[in-house]
């Protein structure tokens, strides 16, 4: 099986989550920017690759969306950069920290968080596990996500 370079991995995570053109020789200036807006969704069934996983309902709950740009994911040379990415981790992660609304019931134990393209529905594109498990209940503070802890990696 064949590997992502690191132009390439630079050029889409730029690309997917930094709203840049994806620069590559005979790309058609149709193929435009990657998504405007990517949801971050809370789970208390962890998905897999090949299932959804049980999200967050009720209680004033709401995927958490981040605008695809520069300044709200890190370029792959470090966190918190800004600029068009040159590293070569394939990694990128959210420059700002991201926060859910406060749960007006509980919404049971957090075991994974995940990145979907849509608001409501859609698909789920990236998850991971949340380590430590977090329990959340009526009443307790916003849940978030700190900055720089939503990384995501492409092949590498």
């Amino acid at each position: 099986m064949a590997a992502m370079t690191d132009i390439l991995e630079n050029k889409f995570i730029d690309w997917f989550f930094r709203a840049q053109a994806i620069g590559l020789a005979g790309a058609s200036a149709a193929a435009g920017t990657g998504p405007a807006n990517l949801y971050f969704a809370l789970y208390t069934v962890a998905p897999t690759d090949s299932s959804a996983g049980t999200e967050v309902t009720g209680g004033s709950y709401a995927r958490q969306g981040v605008v695809s740009a520069l300044a709200n994911w890190a370029g792959t040379q470090s966190a918190g950069s800004t600029a068009a990415s040159s590293g070569t981790s394939g990694t990128t992660s959210n420059n700002n920290l991201i926060t859910f609304p406060s749960p007006s019931a509980n919404w049971g134990t957090i075991v994974a968080w995940g990145i979907c393209d849509s608001v409501s529905g859609g698909s789920l594109l990236f998850y991971t596990l949340q380590t430590p498990n977090k329990t959340v209940n009526n009443g307790d503070p916003a849940p978030t996500i700190a900055i720089s802890a939503a990384q995501v990696q492409v092949d590498n």
